[in-house]
């Protein structure tokens, strides 16, 4: 790390952010602002016409915004902060060249700050990172430790008029929250006081490497919360230093749940955590449905344990966690019963708690499924295929448009049609409908009383707004 500035040094120098609109860089552009830096940027979402209110709202907050074109950056002491996926051939990435601007990646600057704050609590794993980091950001809060939370995903707790997407939260220094990222290899940077190991699955990586990331950040960490009902993550429990493990299901899990004591509910769920430690237990309310979550809400108590926050504490402080944005959001339900959820859902893992949740309560389920780019649905559209055909019944329906494309040179040979048939070939109801909004109308003309409609799929704000109108329109239909 010794190539990228100190902390102090960060401060004192502003910073430009290409894609400043990304779920990844606008966090750090608010926890920057809110330390008293100069932070500018632009977005390719913002020169298409995409998701202005965002936009506007952002300048609201005093950000200086600028078209995709170069001209925002025009000094050599700007501090250019790009995803790793951004091209070279940007106009920003161009003109910082020719200035000799230091370019940090998002996750190299994440993990800076991350590193030189008191306490770094990372939360790893491929599905529900979001949602954990959330509700460990708000257990540390309610606890009135003042956290410092670097998430993807806006947390509804911390949203104000004046602070719509909040995505990060500006506390202070001793204490640093943050989800932390496997599927680029940037986890490797990471520090951690506090590591959380969520689960182990095919995403971004073949398993072999991610086995030997989370296994390397587990050796890295002070002390981990370990996942102990997925074998995967609790196979990697000998490479931690220090550890505390929970579980739904395992019996021997430190941090658990009493045995019969779970009632689910379509939107809440209640069960009594036990604290094998010294046997306590805790009434816990959690005002978000489905097993996966219950999970969650235990990553997030092991989790606040290693940090030194009592048991009760975090339990107390999870009953009023108000949820994430995009994480089985309900929209709405019509007058003639028809539901509208909308969810992240993007890989195997994350598609398949999500449809779960849905199947456990009654109705029909209507799954719309945007893949977020060619390269994810080349990676694991085989395991994407046979979640859609396992978790939904004969008849349910899953429709999936082409994959989001923002430009670029990513090899656009395989689409949408093959994971399709594939569905269909293990005994699945599907349909390719190229254009998102075809989709939409195909949507509102199958829905029946009663229907579930669930809208999945990552990278893309504007889904928020396609679940929003499904909803309008069935609504409002005769």
């Amino acid at each position: 790390m010794s190539e990228f500035p100190t902390y102090d040094e960060l401060l004192q120098r502003s910073f430009f952010f290409c894609g400043i609109g990304g779920s990844g860089m606008l966090p750090l552009a608010q926890i920057l602002a809110g330390q008293g830096t100069q932070v500018s940027g632009s977005d390719r979402s913002r020169d298409q016409g995409r998701t202005p209110e965002k936009f506007a709202a952002l300048e609201a907050q005093g950000f200086q915004l600028f078209p995709q074109d170069g001209s925002g950056i025009s000094s050599k002491d700007q501090i250019l902060v790009a995803s790793a996926a951004v091209e070279d051939t940007v106009p920003e990435m161009v003109r910082a060249k020719e200035l000799g601007c230091l370019k940090l990646t998002r996750a190299e600057l994440n993990s800076i700050l991350f590193n030189t704050s008191g306490a770094g609590i990372a939360i790893a794993g491929t599905s529900g990172k979001s949602t954990v980091t959330g509700m460990l950001g708000w257990i540390m809060q309610f606890a009135g430790r003042e956290p410092t939370i670097m998430n993807g995903a806006v947390m509804k707790n911390f949203v104000t008029e004046d602070h719509p997407i909040a995505s990060a939260v500006v506390g202070g220094r001793s204490i640093y929250v943050s989800e932390v990222d496997e599927s680029d290899g940037s986890i490797a940077l990471y520090r951690p006081a506090v590591g959380v190991l969520l689960n182990v699955s095919l995403d971004h990586k073949s398993m072999d490497e991610l086995r030997v990331l989370f296994g390397e950040y587990l050796a890295r960490s002070r002390i981990a919360a370990i996942n102990a009902d997925d074998a995967e993550a609790l196979a990697l429990l000998p490479a931690a230093q220090q550890a505390i493990t929970f579980g739904v299901e395992q019996e021997k899990a430190q941090i658990g749940i009493v045995p019969g004591s779970v009632a689910d509910g379509p939107i809440r769920q209640a069960a009594v955590v036990i604290d094998r430690h010294d046997g306590s237990e805790h009434p816990l309310v959690l005002n978000m449905p489905g097993r996966h979550n219950l999970s969650n809400a235990l990553a997030a108590i092991a989790g606040a344990a290693c940090a030194g926050v009592p048991v009760a504490v975090a339990v107390e402080a999870l009953a009023s966690f108000a949820g994430l944005a995009r994480r089985f959001d309900i929209i709405g339900t019509s007058p003639a019963g028809v539901t509208v959820v909308d969810d992240f859902g993007h890989n195997p893992e994350k598609c398949a708690a999500t449809l779960r949740t849905l199947k456990s309560s009654p109705g029909r389920v209507i799954a719309f499924f945007q893949p977020h780019g060619y390269g994810p649905l080349k990676q694991m559209g085989k395991e994407l295929a046979e979640t859609f055909a396992r978790e939904l019944d004969a008849d349910d329906i899953t429709i999936m448009c082409d994959p989001v494309y923002f430009g670029g040179t990513v090899d656009r040979s395989e689409g949408t049609e093959r994971i399709i048939a594939m569905i269909e070939d293990a005994g699945g109801t599907a349909e390719h409908i190229a254009d998102r909004e075809d989709c939409g109308a195909r949507i509102v003309e199958l829905a029946l009383p009663g229907d579930c409609i669930v809208v999945m799929g990552a990278r893309d704000d504007t889904l928020t707004t396609f679940a929003k109108s499904i909803m309008e329109r069935i609504s409002t239909r005769s």
